[in-house]
């Protein structure tokens, strides 16, 4: 979709909820427009994460690194999606994760402030971000399920089949983190295709 940054954002709230030209305003005003150079962190661990981020164009991740510096992709996200540690979000507690981009990525942000004056201004959005908050916690069990009863073959098939645009983007060890698999593991699966 070719169209202009701000209003990406717009046609994806618009696909669930209705808004005026006035609400549109007033949402464009409570987001921060981001352009952001390949291999940067927008969160680390410690900090607080205190903003939700929608990707207009770019590639992101989040990951944690467990104590001998093993990388666990919890989220790979590309455009017109959306990216956080809602955990830390709202509970104004430190995160575990870290987010990072794998591309330039040109992003719109918005504050825990900011989204709870959308709230009481725009109240549509708060059936909007029900919604997405509700997909995202949906997503985050199917995952879990996926790696505690998928095989792996499976669960890379599924991926494929789902994001097949992520392979030509995300380098293989990534991919292999998220599906909680080796690389040499993934290596073998796509062998077998």
């Amino acid at each position: 979709m070719s169209l202009p940054v701000d209003h990406k954002l717009i046609y994806y709230f618009k696909k669930w909820v209705s808004i005026s030209e006035n609400d549109e305003a007033r949402i464009l005003s409570a987001f921060e427009p981001l352009t952001v150079k390949k291999k940067k962190d927008l969160l680390e661990p410690n900090e607080v994460c205190k903003y939700i981020y929608f990707i207009t164009k770019g590639c992101l991740r989040s990951y944690y690194a467990d104590e001998k510096g093993v990388e666990h992709i919890y989220q790979i996200r590309m455009d017109n999606n959306w990216i956080s540690d809602l955990e830390s979000f709202f509970t104004q507690k430190p995160s575990k994760y870290f987010i990072e981009t794998l591309e330039n990525s040109e992003l719109l942000r918005i504050s825990s402030e900011q989204l709870e004056h959308l709230y009481s201004e725009v109240p549509a959005l708060e059936r909007y971000f029900r919604i997405l908050f509700q997909k995202a916690y949906i997503n985050a069990l199917e995952r879990l399920n996926a790696t505690m009863w998928e095989s792996a073959e499976d669960r890379y098939s599924k991926m494929l089949k789902e994001h097949p645009t992520m392979f030509q983007r995300v380098p293989l060890v990534y991919i292999a983190s998220y599906l909680g698999i080796t690389p040499e593991s993934l290596s073998r699966i796509r062998k077998k295709r």
